[in-house]
């Protein structure tokens, strides 16, 4: 599938383009914001993205009003097609947010309830509805809002008229917007059945449509299968690539790629294609977790080099930072303009790789060298090698391991690596040698 050899950007499309928090019902084209951005997406090596949600909605974007219009603080659905069009002949792939699990309360048929309680037509399109209950909202009843929040109104997708619905709105997404994928919110609360019916629908809609779940703990296996997913967020990892480096200890995320995809029968994952990340619009930007500045372009080498599918979010590939505690708007910054740096360069130079190497994209993963600051682990596929190696000290480091070779080429730079006497790292390096 063509998402197994892609890199990904996300963008947070009312943040990135500087959209009022509360729906203000002022149409503003905005989203055309990011046709003056393709250069820069396309520049970097990226040749897929995906949008956090665009649907009118109350505020952030997953309280959904209305699934079949983009938000009118981004624009028309013309608009947003024209994005669509334009990213497509840039050669990038387009994935929306599904947002599936709950409404807003503005939602058409949550509105209803509200209006006509228990004679209203979709009192069960909703979870639990209690009308002797009450919310923090003081409606006079009671409903299952997400996690405790009654302004996420959680669907019931047990009920045919809403899976219905839903999947009109994705047939719609596809016939309006060519989109190829799906990513879908908080998949670790949706409805097995109704992602299993889900995966059907929209391989029948398109046969390389992808769909990739937002999980955090737990089995990933009882997603991602043949019947649900095709992928989902490596969240398992995604602590572990900052926290090596800011205690020095490599181990800790080496002991979850082996766990993942490491050379053991018991390995969870082997053959998955799961979504790495550094940070992402729910997390402090990584330039503000990590405590060394010179670990910055490492963990992007070795988020890149470990198996899985990259995703960059908007602004970090020039490093910029942002603190969960600032909340979350300061995560879902607006940038005038994109900024070109060595960071990017560098990044660009990792995709570059990434892409063009079969080993990195499908390849085993095996540890062949592993301290507190240094890994090299290998990737392999179809007599394709490719050792990465990160050496997180500021001291130059020489790994010594059999590489079957006396030499090698660096994928990232082009440079001739010879292995005699031992690979020679230099102080705060990263390299994707291939042998």
């Amino acid at each position: 599938m063509w998402a197994e050899e892609s890199v990904f950007y996300q963008i947070y499309p009312l943040g990135f383009c500087g959209a009022p928090f509360e729906n203000d019902g002022v149409l503003t084209s905005r989203i055309l914001k990011v046709n003056d951005w393709i250069s820069h997406i396309s520049g970097l090596g990226f040749n897929a993205i995906y949008f956090s949600p665009i649907f009118e909605s109350d505020t952030h974007g997953y309280n959904t009003r209305d699934y079949r219009r983009l938000d009118c603080r981004l624009g028309t659905n013309e608009d947003f097609r024209n994005v669509c069009q334009n990213l497509h002949k840039a050669g990038i792939k387009v994935v929306l947010d599904g947002v599936f699990n709950h409404v807003g309360r503005g939602f058409f048929a949550f509105q209803d309830v509200l209006q006509n309680r228990e004679i209203s037509r979709y009192r069960d399109w909703f979870e639990r509805i209690d009308f002797g209950g009450n919310s923090c909202y003081n409606d006079g009843l009671w409903y299952e809002g997400w996690e405790g929040n009654y302004d996420l109104v959680k669907l019931n997708l047990r009920n045919e008229e809403v899976i219905t619905y839903l999947f009109d709105s994705v047939r719609f997404w596809v016939e309006e917007f060519d989109i190829d994928g799906l990513r879908l919110d908080v998949a670790y609360c949706l409805d097995w059945d109704f992602m299993k019916r889900l995966r059907r629908f929209c391989e029948g809609l398109k046969t390389d449509f992808w769909l990739c779940g937002e999980l955090l703990h737990g089995d990933y296996n009882r997603f991602v299968n043949d019947d649900m997913l095709h992928s989902c967020t490596n969240y398992e990892c995604y602590k572990g690539l900052f926290s090596s480096f800011n205690s020095m200890n490599m181990f800790e995320i080496i002991h979850s790629l082996n766990r993942q995809f490491g050379p053991e029968n018991w390995t969870l994952y082997k053959g998955k294609h799961l979504l790495s990340f550094v940070d992402n619009h729910d997390v402090s930007r990584i330039a503000s977790c990590l405590n060394n500045a010179n670990h910055l372009p490492l963990i992007y080498a070795l988020s890149f080099g470990m198996p899985g599918i990259p995703c960059v979010y908007y602004g970090s590939e020039w490093g910029a930072k942002a603190d969960k505690k600032e909340g979350d708007p300061a995560l879902r910054a607006c940038f005038d303009a994109p900024i070109e740096n060595e960071l990017t360069e560098w990044i660009t130079k990792l995709s570059k790789a990434h892409k063009n190497s079969k080993a990195i994209c499908h390849g085993s993963f095996l540890s062949v060298v592993l301290t507190n600051h240094q890994c090299v682990f290998e990737r392999n596929c179809d007599g394709e090698r490719v050792f990465v190696a990160i050496n997180a000290s500021g001291d130059e480091f020489t790994a010594h391991f059999d590489a079957g070779a006396a030499k090698g080429t660096d994928l990232i730079t082009g440079d001739i690596v010879s292995f005699e006497g031992g690979l020679k790292l230099p102080g705060y390096s990263a390299r994707y040698i291939t042998t």
